[in-house]
């Protein structure tokens, strides 16, 4: 049976959230001719030919908290700009079907059952959903909202941990597109170690780390000394509300922080502050302001302003991890899969340059042409 003939389940973990919101509505778009796809990397000329699932062939389901219907959701997100006028009603036969496969998540106050009785019925719910679909395979990718970092002293796995380990247990590929703890947590080491499934990568980059990862190797080659990197984003929505949590944010900030940690090979001064601003809505504002020493001492600054939308940049991301974690799964690969750090602030197979990211992304897409 080609990959042309059978059917790949993509189960969010937040899919009612916006990044989930914005990737399902966008996947029934493209496939349906409505819409180029913008942003979606495998959808590029080195990618074809390499037996990813075609987005046609992708079904959504997932967990969520929340009870917003995806119609309704996508609704407001086309209010709000980031999806195009018109679009929800265009796809609202996809958003029902993928509002349908999605169930309740947790765990939610008051709930009673132990971690193991949590991945247990998390792991049945996506288990349910692939049997019942008859899909080859399910990918799991975590878009939900940025939790604290867990204490040392905490007696119980964080829900996106839960959620994390429920994959492994379906025998489901993982990615998680957040900071939250996910597969690192050491309680679960033993498990990933053991899984056999192909994994990705911690915290997706999308928009101000994007630029730094570009940015920061410039003054690496051109032996330009950083003295201070600092960063302000603004932004409203539900990433701004969970962000509004110090907790949260040092975790989210932890990621921007450590790519510059990692390519200039010293921390520089500086902070990145994150505001919640609701007015903003899903759009957010990032800002830079690099200082850094030119020839004879000379002082020099560099500012950047990235604005745009986190969910609009993130959709097609997923959607291509999605595939390409699906297409691993197929071709029998395993373990951490170092070529799809191009998409993340915390890679899995260490840390590198984008060019360099890409460049092991090309070639990963060459040996996926191979295993046809």
């Amino acid at each position: 049976m080609t990959a042309h003939a059978v059917r790949t389940g993509v189960w969010f973990i937040g899919a009612r959230g916006s990044v989930a919101t914005t990737a399902t509505a966008g996947c029934a778009a493209i496939a349906g001719g409505l819409h180029p796809p913008t942003g979606m990397v495998t959808e590029t000329p080195p990618f074809t030919g390499t037996g990813l699932p075609p987005l046609t062939t992708l079904v959504f389901g997932g967990h969520d908290t929340l009870d917003c219907p995806l119609p309704k959701r996508a609704e407001a997100l086309a209010a709000g700009g980031v999806l195009p006028h018109g679009l929800p009603s265009a796809v609202e036969a996809e958003l029902t079907a993928a509002d349908a496969e999605i169930r309740p998540g947790g765990p939610l106050p008051g709930d009673t059952r132990s971690d193991d009785e949590l991945i247990a019925a998390f792991a049945a719910d996506i288990e349910d959903f692939t049997h019942r679909h008859g899909l080859a395979r399910t990918v799991v990718i975590n878009v939900a909202s940025t939790e604290p970092a867990p204490g040392d002293d905490a007696s119980r796995l964080p829900a996106s941990s839960l959620y994390a380990a429920a994959a492994l247990r379906a025998g489901c590929p993982y990615a998680n597109f957040t900071p939250s703890t996910g597969l690192r947590s050491p309680h679960l080491q033993d498990a990933v170690d053991s899984c056999g499934l192909p994994h990705a990568g911690r915290d997706g980059k999308t928009g101000q780390t994007l630029l730094r990862s570009v940015l920061a190797p410039m003054f690496v080659q051109r032996a330009l000394p950083v003295r201070a990197w600092s960063g302000t984003n603004l932004l409203g929505g539900g990433d701004g509300a969970a962000l509004a949590d110090p907790a949260a944010a040092a975790a989210k900030n932890a990621g921007k922080e450590r790519v510059l940690a990692d390519t200039l090979g010293t921390a520089p001064e500086g902070e990145v502050h994150i505001d919640d601003v609701p007015a903003m809505g899903d759009w957010k504002t990032a800002w830079d302001h690099i200082a850094f020493d030119g020839f004879l001492g000379s002082r020099m600054i560099l500012q950047t302003i990235w604005q745009g939308c986190d969910s609009a940049l993130a959709a097609p991301l997923v959607l291509d991890l999605a595939r390409l974690l699906a297409r691993s799964h197929e071709t029998g690969l395993t373990g951490p899969r170092p070529e799809l750090g191009f998409y993340f602030k915390d890679p899995d197979g260490g840390p590198a340059a984008l060019a360099e990211q890409y460049a092991e992304l090309l070639a990963f897409a060459e040996r996926l042409r191979d295993a046809r």
